[in-house]
């Protein structure tokens, strides 16, 4: 949603009518992921996407119909290996997309906790009894209470809420009979902590910026951390790591690049990081360095458990010897490590009732 938040809001200023398709659940390949959106106006305007082939089309006129009826869709699309390029696949599978006309009251709510940018659920009804198809409601972290949607099924939503907040993983999930929901989690957009002026991080922050990345950077030494050599920063820390995480909240959303090859500045902010949720924590320097990196947390009351978190030397191995490729490497790292953490969430099953292809 956030991708195409801005051209919401502007059709929702021009007084459009919009469709919101969303991806609930794939099987097989897939290029886009379960939560991700397209939205459908009247006259025919689109953003997003839930495929990037043809399905689209199919998707778009789904969302004219939805908007002309009222009424939601829930669509499945099959594809065999040898025709799944033709719609955007890599290779065979099948998508299912729910659309249905946006609601500007509930848009609102969301937009609200988009902007706010603390973690919600999203809970959608995709089957259900007439007056209860396409419901939904918005539950914010730990918040529990009566839905609006089943008395009676509470702590259950809420449960099943709070478990795919927990592991960051949307999911669909039939509660009893045919009635199916799809709880999409919303979470602030990722952070990558620099802690470290150098030329690395001068590339590393606009990389992480180009892919959606928050980007704060942390270094006492005002020459290197400046806004001459950092001017698209979100946010910029002139100060020693004990102070400037202090300032910080550092989440599962969190990325950390410890980059100063100074002992003074990364073990203190190593030691503060590797006891956080942060998803990657990784350092920079030669197997050497990161030898006698360890024995110094060890001694300084680091656990092993807590440096088997460590990525060092830093960044896939690409061959990487310019700043800027060092960069790539690193950044590449990241987002492979973000991956991997979501499909594993992903692929956990700890609903009583998924909804398995076919069904």
């Amino acid at each position: 949603m956030r991708d195409i938040l801005p051209e919401l809001i502007r059709w929702r200023n021009e007084g459009k009518a919009i469709a919101l398709a969303t991806v609930v659940q794939t099987w097989g390949s897939s290029p886009r992921r379960a939560g991700s959106k397209m939205a459908i106006t009247l006259d025919g305007e689109i953003a997003g996407s839930v495929s990037g082939g043809c399905v689209e089309n199919a998707v778009v006129e789904a969302g004219v119909r939805s908007l002309k009826t009222t009424r939601p869709q829930l669509l499945r699309f099959g594809v065999a290996d040898e025709t799944a390029w033709e719609v955007g696949l890599a290779c065979g599978g099948s998508i299912d997309v729910f659309v249905k006309p946006l609601d500007y009251k509930y848009f609102e709510a969301l937009r609200s906790a988009l902007e706010s940018e603390k973690p919600a659920v999203s809970v959608t009804v995709l089957r259900g009894p007439d007056g209860f198809l396409g419901s939904e409601f918005l539950l914010g972290e730990n918040e529990r209470g009566a839905n609006p949607i089943w008395k009676g099924l509470d702590e259950q939503i809420t449960g099943l809420a709070a478990e795919a907040l927990l592991q960051g993983a949307s999911r669909r999930v039939r509660l009893s009979g045919e009635v199916e929901i799809f709880l999409e989690v919303i979470q602030p957009p990722p952070t990558l902590i620099v802690v470290g002026g150098v030329h690395i991080a001068v590339a590393l922050t606009s990389m992480a910026k180009m892919l959606g990345y928050r980007t704060i950077l942390i270094d006492p030494r005002r020459a290197w951390a400046s806004r001459d050599r950092f001017p698209d920063v979100d946010r910029l820390i002139q100060a020693w790591p004990a102070e400037a995480f202090g300032q910080i909240e550092v989440t599962r959303s969190t990325a950390i690049a410890v980059l100063t090859h100074d002992p003074k500045l990364d073990d203190p902010a190593l030691k503060i990081v590797l006891a956080s949720p942060a998803f990657y924590i990784g350092a920079l320097g030669s197997p050497a360095t990161h030898a006698r990196r360890r024995k110094r947390l060890l001694a300084d009351a680091v656990s092993e458990a807590q440096l088997s978190r460590l990525h060092a030397p830093i960044g896939l191995e690409i061959g990487a010897q310019s700043p800027e490729e060092i960069a790539l490497a690193v950044m590449a790292e990241v987002v492979e490590t973000r991956r991997k953490r979501e499909q594993a969430a992903a692929e956990a099953d700890p609903v009583p009732h998924p909804i398995k292809d076919g069904e």
